[in-house]
């Protein structure tokens, strides 16, 4: 019938809206910590409200290509060229019907991959399958990840394991059992990179190794792991169109899923949920094989009912390219493990998929027994390079590349206009953009009257804030809007509020959206206080330095034409300076008091927010000096600075840190407006704002 299909289409976005509106209504009494989530669910909903399956192969060609070059674009692009694999044998161990080779490849200049050959015996060329390792301590050397390389290896398949970087023997460190998650792999971000994006490009390279082997057969080649591995099975059998089959396990679930839960910075894919689900990235695996394996217990985001979700969506994909029989669901009453049932299905399936033999089903398991794990290391013991390069050694020598190629102006107009440019880049490419803003005109009229107030509203629909005023006595035209990211509570009590009443100024402080009474529950992970709320805000393309910014912009409505100064305490003064990068003028001034000097660092951040990490600030914009030269108040205050690993940083190292700002200050004739002082001289700040 005509317009059945929009028709169709209207009543899911009416369903879709009732569906917001209802939660809406149903949360109204939920707690403030229950807030951020609700409106990062919420917002994620929104952006892939008007999704639709394909409706013909065409369609569905055309879509794929707009979502692997924004993937693409979202893990941080790759290399046009490829250097030179330069593989090197490490050692052998000769086992029953097959051989463990030790190795090493080189999968960018000067990174090495550590990895682990198992050769049948038998003459080849046999087809070939990628393991990559999830979060297990031992990562390619742990029995779960040696029993299904021994039991493909005895199956007839060549199996390469590799290490991802920062785990396995390419952590920090050089002993076993690092996590290369959250403010080790956050290093990348800066730059525009990413773990989950350095981990598809080096398997990559690993199927490059593969097949130059004489073993294999080039065009039969598989890929599976489990957990984080399964993440990584997914994103490189939806990318590398050279894998002919893909068995991701206990991983796959739905983006929105990922809203709510823990997850490694390696399954992170910033902005996301902006150009697609997961549903879009199993459909880039068709026509190929995919199986795709939940258990019943496992956490929700890998759940067999999230699953399904995403398998619906890619099932029509697979259904107008005319192979609907080449993506299966295999579920198992089991926990997150790949054990050997499991197993047992993946070698039918990939028998199938590689050697054209069978019919899918599992095949039995040929006994075998596992290694030692220190037993396969290429590196026993402390024998690894000293030389070795780590992940944020890595990820420091990107984001020098990256700021290799910032350009000063010569001129005045020159920074007014790199500062205008580079702002709007800082709020539409870094930022994601901002939203639509709620009214607060009635929050303004509160503010308005004398005396101590707090006042909760909304900067925009669905989340709230709340400001506390505290008066001067006697009464003062000065108001400081003081930023500290344990929110408001933690502002009062710090030695920068106590000289600011001591000094006489109006004293604002702010629980803004994820920070004290609103933060997440359960948000610290490792060294990153605010790592899940920081990820969901990563998933939808607004990053919470962001969605701070804008917090902030929205108090400046509040507070009407008072032009307070805004000072961030800590990691919060890159709230601050960005504040002044954005609309600086609507300030008397912004200070950042002990906050981080610059996004390089070569050892993981300490004492830092993640959500302060911004991802491709480096890129879009610059380093933190660069943020505090395009600002646009009239005074900017550098109160001392720590480094990447949370060091406090002397005078000299200061001033050296902030020189592209002092060099603009005194090219444009305002020395006067930019002012660097140690982190403990509450009476240079002082006088450095009257």
């Amino acid at each position: 019938m005509p317009g059945e299909n929009s028709l169709k289409f209207v009543r899911g976005l009416l369903f879709v809206g009732l569906s917001m509106l209802l939660a809406q209504i149903s949360h109204a009494q939920d707690s403030p910590a229950d807030e951020f989530l609700r409106f990062i669910r919420m917002e994620g909903e929104r952006l892939r409200a008007a999704d639709q399956p394909p409706k013909t192969a065409e369609e569905w060609q055309q879509r794929k290509v707009v979502i692997r070059q924004k993937l693409a674009d979202a893990f941080g692009g790759f290399p046009t060229e490829k250097c030179a694999l330069e593989p090197r044998l490490l050692g052998t161990l000769q086992r029953d019907g097959y051989r463990v080779e030790k190795l090493v490849f080189q999968t960018l200049p000067g990174i090495w991959m550590t990895a682990l050959a198992y050769v049948p015996a038998q003459a080849g060329p046999r087809p070939a399958i990628l393991c990559v390792h999830g979060h297990w301590k031992g990562a390619k050397q742990d029995p779960v990840v040696q029993s299904r390389c021994i039991g493909a290896a005895k199956h007839g398949f060549f199996v390469l394991a590799v290490d991802a970087f920062g785990a396995g023997e390419r952590a920090t460190g050089k002993a076993l059992g690092e996590y290369h998650g959250e403010m080790s792999g956050a290093t990348l971000f800066p730059s525009g990179k990413t773990l989950s994006g350095v981990q598809l490009y080096e398997n990559m390279r690993a199927v490059d190794y593969i097949q130059s082997r004489p073993e294999v057969d080039p065009t039969k080649i598989g890929v599976t792991g489990a957990s984080g591995g399964g993440n990584q099975t997914m994103y490189a059998g939806a990318y590398d169109e050279r894998f002919g089959a893909a068995v991701p396990v206990c991983s796959v679930g739905n983006y929105q899923a990922y809203l709510g839960a823990a997850c490694c910075m390696c399954e992170v894919v910033p902005g996301a949920m902006r150009f697609a689900e997961e549903r879009d990235i199993l459909g880039l695996v068709a026509p190929r094989g995919l199986m795709v394996v939940n258990v019943t217990k496992d956490g929700n985001q890998f759940s067999i009912r999230e699953a399904r979700k995403s398998l619906v969506g890619a099932q029509a994909v697979f259904d107008v390219l005319g192979k609907p029989d080449q993506i299966y669901h295999s579920t198992f009453r089991w926990h997150h493990d790949y054990h050997q049932p499991i197993r047992e299905a993946m070698y039918g399936f990939m028998t199938q998929q590689l050697k054209g033999e069978g019919d899918g089903s599992p095949i039995a398991e040929i006994p075998f027994q596992t290694e030692e794990p220190e037993m396969l290391r290429c590196f026993p013991g402390e024998t690894r390079p000293d030389d070795w390069v780590t992940l944020p050694q890595f990820a420091a020598d990107r984001s020098r590349e990256v700021l290799a190629g910032w350009k000063s102006p010569d001129d005045r107009a020159g920074w007014d206009g790199l500062s205008k440019l580079l702002a709007d880049d800082l709020r539409e490419k870094v930022f994601g953009g901002f939203p639509s803003p709620a009214d607060v005109s009635e929050a303004a009229k509160q503010a308005a009257q004398p005396g101590p107030w707090t006042i909760r509203f909304a900067p925009e629909s669905n989340i709230n804030i709340t400001i506390h005023h505290q008066p001067a006595e006697p009464a003062s035209a000065k108001t400081a809007v003081l930023l500290n990211l344990d929110g408001a509570a933690a502002a009062q009590k710090s030695p920068v509020a106590e000289s600011l009443r001591k000094a006489g100024w109006n004293l604002v402080t702010v629980d803004l959206r994820a920070t004290g009474i609103y933060s997440v529950n359960g948000d610290k992970i490792g060294r990153a206080p605010d790592h899940n709320s920081a990820e969901w805000a990563m998933w939808i393309g607004r990053p919470l330095l962001g969605q701070w910014t804008y917090d902030v912009l929205r108090v400046l409505d509040v507070l009407g034409d008072k032009q307070p100064v805004v000072i961030g305490d800590g990691p919060a003064g890159l709230v601050a300076l960005s504040v002044s990068a954005l609309a600086g003028e609507r300030t008397s001034g912004v200070v950042a008091v002990n906050t981080l000097a610059s996004y390089v660092t070569e050892v993981p951040y300490q004492g830092q927010r993640l959500g302060t990490i911004a991802p491709g600030i480096l890129h879009e914009v610059g380093d933190v000096a660069h943020l505090a030269a395009i600002g646009r108040a009239p005074r900017t205050v550098i109160m001392g600075g720590v480094n990447g690993a949370g060091q406090a940083l002397d005078f000299l190292e200061l001033t050296a840190s902030f020189a592209i700002a002092t060099q603009k200050a005194r090219m444009t004739g305002e020395s006067h407006r930019f002012s660097l002082l140690e982190w403990n001289d509450s009476a240079g700040l002082l006088k450095a704002l009257e």
